[in-house]
């Protein structure tokens, strides 16, 4: 069983124009709604691809039925410890005119005090039933920046795989725990170790970015020594088994939502690794299941 973990839940509402005009009305008869954020659309890919998956979250207000409800349909097990803190609401808007995709983010509420231990002693029941480990996006506010690391280590010291979509603190922390892999995208990795590389719209573009980043990341390597796989959207996927980096090239695909395709991409990462596959085999999985994704309305899905 896969363990995945993800400290900040979503309901994902999908709206679909024909052409959005601002500062107007626009009115929609296609959306939906879907139990989200990254550890769920990690999960429900990987049940999609025949893998026994757990999910260990926080819940909290009056939406955590239908959130429950809405994974239930999805056929996800979901174990949650109460956090008191109301579930975010967050938004795909899809303009069919340009093709564009627009996400409109919540701030999620800071949970209770206590809730850290609480999902600790959770974790502490549930790792030891499992073969890996996948933690993804960012913490709630109010989660000690020791949270993340302390599942790591459970993690490590009883022989699990640990992957990593995580950035910042949480990156920084863990890394000395020597998990399997780590699989923030590029500009994550810019924003935790080179800030200087980045600005409000991305990446800055240059000749020296990918020598940048492989310098950087060769140093990590020397004192945290696992694999890293840098996704870019569309572009290439930048990867290391060691200390050097190495790219594969994205086949284009015409998409309709790219919401949750980096989700996919770690369920198809994490499924090949799984069934013995090599790195470089993990991440051409991880690029199919991220382009089928991107090809359907419905976040975290690949068919």
């Amino acid at each position: 069983m896969i363990l995945t973990v993800c400290m900040n839940p979503t309901l994902q509402k999908t709206l679909v124009f024909s052409g959005l005009v601002r500062d107007t009305v626009n009115r929609t008869g296609e959306y939906r709604l879907d139990a989200s954020g990254k550890g769920i659309n990690v999960s429900r890919v990987l049940v999609q691809l025949g893998k026994d998956c757990r999910h260990l979250t926080q819940l909290g207000g009056v939406f955590r039925p239908l959130f429950l409800e809405l994974c239930a349909r999805d056929g996800l097990g979901v174990e949650w410890v109460e956090s008191y803190s109301p579930i975010r609401f967050c938004y795909t808007l899809l303009d069919r005119a340009n093709k564009s995709v627009t996400e409109l983010v919540e701030e999620s509420e800071g949970v209770e005090e206590g809730t850290g231990k609480r999902l600790l002693k959770a974790f502490s029941h549930l790792i030891p039933e499992c073969s890996a480990l996948i933690i993804s996006g960012t913490k709630a506010a109010g989660f000690s920046d020791t949270l993340v690391p302390d599942m790591v280590r459970q993690a490590r010291d009883q022989g699990r795989r640990v992957i990593l979509d995580v950035k910042g603190q949480d990156l920084l922390n863990s890394l000395p725990l020597k998990p399997d892999l780590v699989k923030p995208n590029l500009y994550e990795f810019a924003a935790t170790f080179a800030p200087e590389l980045v600005s409000q719209n991305g990446v800055r573009r240059g000749t020296d970015v990918k020598e940048r980043i492989g310098k950087i990341w060769a140093e990590l390597y020397e004192k945290y020594p696992c694999h890293l796989v840098l996704t870019q959207g569309a572009g290439s996927v930048w990867y290391a088994e060691k200390g050097e980096l190495a790219e594969y090239k994205i086949r284009p695909v015409d998409p309709l939502n790219t919401t949750g395709s980096g989700d996919a991409f770690t369920a198809g990462l994490a499924a090949a690794l799984e069934d013995g596959a090599s790195l470089v085999d993990a991440v051409a999985e991880g690029a199919r299941c991220g382009a089928l994704n991107a090809a359907l309305l419905k976040p975290g899905v690949i068919r």
